[in-house]
């Protein structure tokens, strides 16, 4: 037993850096084999689960914002099973909500005419999250993307999302398990780049991109997309 929880450790250990080095340079096959050789794993605890299903809400929106519907919902299918093993055991139930949210919010990605029917389901299941653990920066990201999606003649704005985002990464950045060559971490830095440019604000946008290459300077989304399309913007 002893030797198999060394070797479950061994490979999330290295699986959490082929996850990471994977988001940087936008490689999904190399996060594809990385998550499925952990889902593999035909034992794991709670936490590693738990992780697991991180890893899997990462690549369900990549392939949903990659138009691979049928691999997105076959990987929603895989994290949901997860989501609700760990929801018989009650385990980390902040966390839960907040990967809850975001599962509404892929199924109304894969099917658009679900939206008035599930919609408010994902928004109560973010609020319930960061209602159970106030510091759960996942909670608050969720919070910020029902926000940015949604319509505004419904409630949606794109300000609040930044809102919400902003204090995401102020709990992000009080948490060096965050901080230390995660995927999470970067995400939301691009996502609030992502925002300002949205807002129009490019100065803002510049500053945030400038901070997340000085984190990972080898960050291809920031570096070959969001921030050239700043620069060209700002100098307008």
């Amino acid at each position: 037993m002893l030797t198999l929880a060394l070797l479950s450790c061994f490979v999330f250990g290295q699986n959490n850096k082929s996850i990471y080095n994977a988001y940087v340079s936008g490689n999904m096959h190399r996060w594809k084999t990385a998550m499925d050789s952990v889902d593999a794993l035909e034992q794991k605890i709670n936490k590693e689960v738990l992780d697991l299903i991180n890893y899997q809400y990462g690549y369900i929106a990549w392939c949903i914002g990659s138009s691979e519907e049928e691999e997105a919902e076959k990987y929603l299918n895989k994290a949901t099973i997860n989501l609700e093993k760990l929801e018989q055991k009650k385990y980390n139930e902040s966390m839960l909500f907040a990967y809850k949210a975001a599962f509404i919010g892929f199924e109304i990605g894969l099917a658009k005419y679900k939206a008035p029917f599930i919609g408010m389901n994902s928004l109560e299941y973010a609020k319930k999250s960061v209602s159970i653990d106030a510091s759960n920066a996942l909670g608050y990201m969720q919070l910020g993307n029902i926000y940015f999606y949604m319509p505004k003649m419904i409630g949606g704005s794109k300000t609040e999302a930044l809102a919400y985002y902003l204090k995401a990464l102020t709990l992000m950045e009080s948490n060096e398990e965050y901080k230390t060559s995660n995927w999470n971490y970067l995400n939301l830095l691009a996502t609030i780049i992502n925002a300002y440019i949205e807002l129009n604000k490019y100065e803002e946008a510049k500053k945030y991109s400038i901070k997340t290459l000085t984190i990972e300077p080898g960050f291809d989304w920031v570096k070959n997309n969001l921030y050239p399309k700043i620069l060209k913007n700002s100098t307008k």
